[in-house]
């Protein structure tokens, strides 16, 4: 007995030295870093003359000892705007062949895009080999490898097709449909979703559409989530599952990153922190949807205007400094983001890595990052689409902030173009290039320590998508961190990493292989991220009632780790028991001071944001196909109109658009109301300046139109009759083919009875 508490003291002693050593390291690294690049003056009116990939690179700035490698350019792809690599190493680019080849977004609907597939066949990490996948594609937007076969989306459908090259050829000659919905999504481009992530938990998760998705015999099986996840272009997660989602049509660069979108949205009051929204540009930024509010005095961008393309950095052939951190794409800044993820008390914190400065800046105006991830030899991956125009047409059109700066500029002579780059750190090189699709399932199981999240990521895939369950008893030795006596004696002997040991976990989840005496195992675990795993894996037994798992669980309430906390009142939302009732009044009584806990214990308890269930019963009395078309209307408004009016009405942070709460014009004159979603409205609104248009939303079907408008004149204070989509058919049709937006004062003049409130208003 004595020998042990010795041995287990010299353990820890040697552990505290070790920790400490590598926190210093870490610290010193930080420290001796320098700041980015700052000019002495910023050029007011910068030259939008196109520049050549080796001339464009000389504009970007970097940290000392950083630089970039062009990995490919045009002709060979052109509009790049995302890439994924297939388990050997080979590299596909979605290419918007038909993004805004002019102003007015002509022909942006024809199926000229496409998919390449691009090879490295000498390793000096430039693409030599290339190939057309898929051809004649309509905006090619999300894209998932399987093994040898990916899964690609098309703007403007809920369809998703896997191609497959079967000859050798690189071209895709068979298509299967893996999932089918026939209906359209017509909705802008802008704000449809991305992502198409298979995430630790062996779901598949995309932004803005209620759902994800599950990958069975072939085919992907949704998964309804009762909220929206948010988000638009762009979409990563962290080692433990952990997903960032970005809203550049409310200018928000990260939200949704607290919890998982299965348990719904929850955005915490200073989880960015100093000042993190604002952008730091070393060049004029006279293209900004925005207009003049979005720009300083010396014309630079003041705010996260078009935030997209994230990825958390999980490569290792960086500086270790890098590892965990988020970096986010600005097209409209010329500028990426470094942004270093804290753990505060379980509330994860964003911060910028440097004082009013930025990780990567360029002074070429066609410098357009949209897209970033980590690639299987360890570093990080730039996609610059090289593009004149970064705005939907909806934005450009004759009543427009942009079209005269574009045009002005001649941004929308710049199109047929577009980089990829590899961001390298001198004193690392690449790592090699992997070979997992030959790779026996005994070799993937290797792959799960890599360092590399990359190499995890897919070989964890991998394996579920085979299916062999022989390998079963070594992952649940890898999972549980086993190891011998002599290796335990061994203090000095590596463990495990914390990181290798939950995918392992994820990966028995995957294949069916979770049973109850490994949760239990895994409840004891040393390792805060083990238990946090092992507690969302229970929840399909606290759907069943199991009460001896749920007491088992009891102890989690004291536990040490907050995140462990926060997760035992998420997943208690599973159970309807009196115990789990007790359990999650514990919880909050406990934890009053940590407001995620307690905002996951009080919705657990469905003591939460009642808000549908309050509409509900305000709307009971009516017809029900007006109580269904509102309640369409309030998930239609939250994946859409809510980034820019907020989720309650009463608008965002930076003041986007007008409150609707309590609006009259809102309450007033439904025609108002309809002829401003299907065309838009520009100039002051109650004599407040906004920063641009409100978009036309003409594309959406009359029903759609209808949904929301009826959604918003009965909630949020309001009270007013539901528009039917006869109403909007009838006034899409006086409408005829206009296309620009109207101003209070012409709706005033076509007859829609706005006269009252603006002299309500000058009355006051």
């Amino acid at each position: 007995m004595c020998f042990s508490f010795i041995k287990i003291s010299v353990r820890q002693t040697a552990k505290i030295y070790f920790t400490a050593f590598i926190l210093l390291t870490f610290v010193g690294c930080q420290e001796s870093e320098k700041p980015p690049y700052k000019p002495a003056a910023i050029d007011k009116n910068p030259t939008a003359v196109y520049l050549s990939p080796e001339e464009s690179m000389k504009t970007m700035h970097l940290p000392e000892g950083y630089h970039l490698q062009l990995v490919a350019s045009e002709p060979m792809i052109q509009e790049p705007v995302a890439i994924v690599w297939d388990g050997n190493g080979r590299m596909y680019v979605a290419e918007m062949r038909s993004y805004m080849r002019d102003i007015n977004g002509t022909g942006e609907h024809f199926p000229t895009c496409r998919i390449s597939i691009l090879e490295d066949t000498d390793g000096d990490g430039k693409m030599d080999k290339h190939s057309v996948f898929i051809d004649s594609l309509v905006l090619p937007r999300m894209m998932l490898v399987l093994d040898d076969r990916l899964i690609v989306n098309e703007t403007y459908s809920y369809n998703m097709y896997s191609y497959r090259d079967t000859n050798g050829d690189g071209i895709a000659d068979e298509k299967k449909i893996v999932y089918q919905n026939d209906t359209a999504d017509n909705a802008n481009l802008e704000h449809q979703k991305s992502g198409l992530i298979w995430n630790i938990d062996n779901y598949i998760y995309v932004t803005a559409n209620p759902v994800r998705y599950r990958y069975d015999s072939g085919m992907l099986k949704v998964d309804t989530l009762a909220d929206s996840p948010g988000g638009q272009w762009g979409l990563t997660n962290d080692d433990f599952g952990r997903l960032f989602f970005s809203a550049a049509g409310g200018e928000v660069p990260a939200l949704n990153f607290q919890q998982n979108p299965e348990y719904g949205q929850l955005n915490l009051d200073s989880q960015r922190i100093n000042d993190f929204d604002s952008v730091w540009p070393i060049i004029a930024t006279p293209d900004v949807q925005g207009g003049k509010m979005r720009l300083r005095n010396d014309s630079t961008l003041n705010h996260f205007t078009a935030s997209c393309g994230q990825a958390i950095f999980r490569g290792d052939r960086l500086p270790v400094s890098m590892k965990g951190d988020l970096f986010i794409c600005e097209p409209v800044g010329r500028l990426i983001r470094r942004s270093k993820v804290m753990n505060k008390g379980g509330v994860t914190v964003l911060k910028n890595a440097y004082e009013k400065a930025e990780f990567l800046t360029s002074s070429d105006m066609n410098f357009r990052p949209v897209n970033m991830t980590t690639g299987p030899d360890g570093c990080l991956y730039i996609v610059d689409m090289y593009h004149g125009i970064i705005q939907e047409s909806n934005w450009t059109k004759e009543d427009s902030y942009l079209r005269p700066q574009i045009l002005r500029k001649q941004l929308d002579k710049n199109i047929g173009r577009g980089r990829i780059y590899r961001l390298v750190h001198e004193g690392y090189s690449p790592g090699p290039r992997p070979n997992l699709l030959n790779a026996s399932n005994q070799q993937l199981l290797t792959y799960l320590s890599h360092p590399n999240g990359w190499w995890r990521d897919n070989a964890q895939k991998l394996l579920v998508i085979h299916g062999d369950k022989s390998v079963v008893p070594e992952l649940e030795k890898l999972a549980l961190g086993k190891r011998t006596f002599w290796e335990r004696l061994k203090f000095w002997k590596d463990k495990t990493p914390e990181a290798t040991r939950v995918q392992a976990l994820w990966t028995l989840e995957g294949l069916h292989s979770i049973n109850k005496e490994l949760l239990l195992k895994a409840y004891n675990d040393d390792e805060p991220a083990m238990r946090v795993a092992a507690i969302r894996m229970s929840e399909p037994n606290l759907v069943q009632g199991d009460e001896d798992l749920l007491s088992n669980m009891e102890h989690f309430k004291s536990d040490a780790s907050a995140d462990v906390r926060i997760q035992l009142a998420l997943s208690l939302r599973y159970s309807k028991s009196e115990k789990a009732k007790a359990l999650l009044k514990e919880l909050a009584l406990n934890n009053a001071g940590n407001k995620f806990l307690t905002t996951a214990t009080a919705k657990s308890l469905e003591e939460g944001d009642e808000s549908l269930n309050e509409l509900k019963a305000s709307i009971a009395s009516m017809a029900w196909g007006d109580r269904r078309s509102i309640l369409r209307g309030a998930i239609n408004y939250k994946q859409l109109c809510s980034t820019c009016h907020g989720a309650e009405g009463k608008g965002v942070s930076s003041m986007l658009a007008p409150p609707l709460a309590g609006s009259p014009r809102v309450n007033g004159h439904s025609d108002l109301l309809v002829r401003i979603l299907l065309n838009g409205l520009k100039g002051p609104v109650d004599h407040k300046n906004y920063p641009d248009v409100m978009p036309a939303q003409n594309s959406n079907s009359n029903e759609y139109i209808a949904s929301v408008l009826s959604y918003i004149r009965n909630s949020m204070g309001n009270k007013a009759n539901v528009i039917k989509p006869d109403d909007v058919k009838k006034i899409r049709k006086e409408i005829g083919d206009r296309q620009n937006s109207w101003t209070l004062e012409e709706l005033d003049t076509v007859g829609v009875r706005i006269s009252k409130i603006a002299t309500d208003k000058t009355k006051k």
